[in-house]
């Protein structure tokens, strides 16, 4: 958010606490702690703000709190970023982190794949572009789901990127993978991705898509 978004101008939603309505052992402590040590109210934050002076609509995954991890809680600030975004006819950008559906919401923290692809369609309708930026890791249900979805999938460079892992992959299939194996440059090969960019250069990368797609009110 630092080194990408014009200082000062972005203005978050409103965010919400998760609940531990499976009544998970242990669950509500680990809430506490992540919330404490990142000083987050859950694993996303959304908002509005300016890239090179063009309004966006933001999503940042954080992968310090429950490892990026999708919940209810997650999944209703994602269909909210979506929503506001289609309302105010602005761009969405989402930096994608996660390591994919939380355990501890069992079927419900599956069931936001779905939902918000179902919202992500109604975005759609109104013409705007939307932006995947895969960070280091994007993998399970998140990736998935809502990660590829977007009209423009850019990865960091040397993010691994996947479904299960690599340890997993090979326990199952018996056989050595290449050191390569799902990272961004692997996946931009073979043409799962539409870029791959270094950290540094995403602000400028993302403030030339976001003026190569301007249309509607805010195009001046």
């Amino acid at each position: 958010m630092a080194i990408t978004v014009d200082e000062g101008s972005f203005q978050s939603l409103p965010s919400a606490r998760s609940q531990n309505r499976l009544k998970i052992t242990g669950y509500d402590e680990k809430l506490t702690k992540n919330q404490q040590r990142s000083g987050l109210d859950e694993a996303i934050v959304t908002g509005q703000g300016t890239i090179q002076g063009y309004a966006t609509m933001i999503g940042v995954m954080d992968s310090h709190f429950m490892m990026g991890t999708l919940n209810t809680t997650v999944g209703a600030q994602l269909r909210q970023l979506y929503q506001v975004a289609g309302q105010r006819q602005l761009p969405l950008i989402l930096f994608i982190a996660s390591g994919g559906a939380r355990m501890q919401e069992g079927i419900f923290s599956l069931m936001q794949m779905n939902t918000i692809l179902a919202t992500k369609q109604q975005f759609d309708r109104q013409e705007q572009v939307s932006i995947s930026v895969l960070t280091d890791p994007t993998m399970g249900g998140v990736s998935a789901s809502f990660a590829f979805k977007n009209d423009i999938v850019i990865a960091e460079k040397q993010a691994q990127i996947g479904f299960a892992g690599p340890r997993v992959i090979s326990a199952t299939g018996h056989e050595q993978l290449p050191d390569h194996f799902q990272l961004a440059d692997d996946l931009y090969t073979k043409g799962l991705i539409d870029d791959q960019v270094s950290r540094p250069d995403i602000r400028d990368y993302l403030g030339n898509l976001l003026l190569l797609h301007q249309r509607g009110p805010h195009f001046a």
